[in-house]
C-alpha cells in the first residue's frame, strides 16, 4: 500500500528539519513502514530543495519536492491547485491520500477527485476554532469553515487528535460514519524520565511565545514564588515577555530554540512543567513533559483537560495568575505529591500517547479504507 501525504500549504521539510522537528514528524510513517502497512509514503512538500533530506528519513519515505518554478509567494498558492496534475502519474499509482493539517487541504481534495483516490484528512488541531479564538476577521473565518465543509464532507475517513475536536467536527459539519480520534504521539524511547539530579524549585514552559499562551499570567503567577522558570521557544512576544520579567524582578531564563531530539534532557532537568493556555488542541509540548514524569499544571480548557486528571496526573487551574500560581505553590509544597503525579503522567503516556499505540490506530484506519 502507498500514501502520499501533502505537507500544510508552504511547509517544507526543511522547515521542519530547522525548527527541530522532522525527527519528531517523521517517526510515525517510519513505524508504519517498518510494520509493513505501508510499504512507501511520498512526501508532497513545498520546499524546492527538500529531496536531499531523503538520507535523513527511512528508505521508504520518498520526499516530491515543488518545482522550483513555484518558488514565490503566487507560485506556492497556484502550486496548491495544480500539484495534483503537475503528479497526476505518481498520484494514480498511490492508494491512500492524506493532509498533514488542514491548511491546503483543497490540494488533497482536487487529488482525490482527479486521481480517483481515498482521502483520510488528518489534523492535530481544528483550524477553525483556533481562528475564531484569536478573534481573526468573519470573511477569514467563513473562508476555513468553507474549507474544512468540503474537506469532512468529501473525505473517505478522517480522524483529529481530541475528543472535544471531534464533537465539534461531528456536530458543525454534519458528518456520521466516520472519523476516528487518533492523539498525538510521543516517542518514549526519548522522551522519558533521566532519573538525574534536578534543579531545585525549577519550572519550566515549552511552546510559542504568542497570546495564546498566555504566559504574562505565568509571569505574574512567578511574583513572590522561590522558583526559577525555564521559559523555552520563539514567538512575537519573546522581547516583550523578557522586559516584563526583568521589570518584576523575576527570576525567568530565556531560551530561544531546543531541538525535540535534545528536548527531554532540557526537560528532566526541572521538577514543574506549566502550560497556561488559554486554549488549546492537543499540546505537544503537555504530552511530553508529562512522558518525562514531570508534575504537570495546565489550565482547565479543552485540550488540557483531555489529558490532565486533576490530583491524579496533574493539576488543572484557571487562566488566571492567582490560579497558576496557587498550583505552583500546592506543587512545590507538597513534593510527595508532586512526584506521585508525575509517575502517573508517564504512565498516561505510554499506555495512551506512545507512538506504539497510536501507529496501531493509524494502521487500522488505512486498512479501513
Amino acid at each position: 500500500m502507498k500514501l502520499a501525504l501533502f505537507f500544510s500549504y508552504g511547509i517544507s521539510a526543511k522547515l521542519w528539519k530547522d525548527k527541530g522537528l522532522l525527527a519528531r514528524e517523521k517517526l510515525i510513517y517510519e513505524e508504519v513502514l517498518k510494520r509493513g502497512a505501508l510499504d512507501t509514503v511520498y512526501w508532497f512538500t513545498y520546499g524546492i530543495d527538500d529531496k536531499q533530506l531523503e538520507t535523513d528519513v527511512a528508505s521508504g519515505i520518498e520526499i516530491i519536492p515543488m518545482p522550483r518554478l513555484f518558488d514565490s509567494r503566487l507560485g506556492r498558492m497556484l502550486y496548491s491547485v495544480v500539484l495534483p496534475i503537475v503528479h497526476f502519474s505518481l498520484l494514480r499509482k498511490v492508494d491512500i491520500i492524506k493532509t498533514n493539517q488542514m491548511q491546503a487541504a483543497w490540494t488533497a481534495i482536487i487529488a482525490k477527485y482527479l486521481a480517483r483516490k481515498k482521502l483520510f484528512v488528518r489534523t492535530g488541531y481544528t483550524w477553525s476554532i483556533f481562528i475564531k479564538e484569536r478573534g481573526k476577521a468573519f470573511q477569514k473565518q467563513s473562508l476555513i469553515e468553507l474549507i474544512e465543509r468540503l474537506a469532512y464532507r468529501t473525505c473517505n475517513e478522517f480522524s483529529v487528535s481530541s475528543v472535544s475536536d471531534f464533537n465539534y467536527i461531528r456536530s458543525k459539519y454534519k458528518v456520521e460514519n466516520k472519523g476516528v480520534v487518533i492523539p498525538n504521539y510521543i516517542d518514549t524511547s526519548i522522551f522519558r524520565p533521566k532519573h538525574r539530579k534536578k534543579e531545585n524549585n525549577s519550572i519550566c514552559f515549552v511552546g510559542r511565545l504568542n497570546e495564546q499562551k498566555n504566559l504574562f499570567s505565568l509571569l505574574d503567577a512567578m511574583v513572590g514564588l522561590e522558583c526559577k522558570l525555564s521559559v523555552i521557544g520563539t514567538g512575537e512576544l519573546r522581547e516583550a515577555l523578557k522586559t516584563y520579567a526583568k521589570e518584576r524582578n523575576i527570576s525567568a531564563e530565556f531560551v530561544d530554540y531546543v531541538d525535540n531530539v535534545n528536548l527531554p534532557q532540557v526537560l528532566n532537568k526541572h521538577e514543574i512543567f506549566v502550560l497556561p493556555s488559554l486554549y488549546e488542541g492537543a499540546p505537544k509540548a503537555l504530552l511530553e513533559a508529562m512522558a518525562c514524569g514531570l508534575c504537570c499544571i495546565a489550565t482547565d480548557v479543552k485540550g488540557n483537560a483531555e489529558v490532565i486528571q486533576h490530583g491524579i496526573n496533574g493539576l488543572l487551574c484557571n487562566t488566571d495568575a492567582d490560579s497558576i500560581q496557587q498550583a505552583i505553590r500546592l506543587a512545590m509544597g507538597d513534593k510527595e505529591m508532586a512526584n506521585m503525579l508525575g509517575r502517573n503522567g508517564v504512565r498516561t503516556i505510554q499506555e495512551n500517547y506512545s507512538l506504539e499505540a497510536v501507529a496501531k490506530k493509524e494502521m487500522g484506519l488505512y486498512g479501513g479504507l
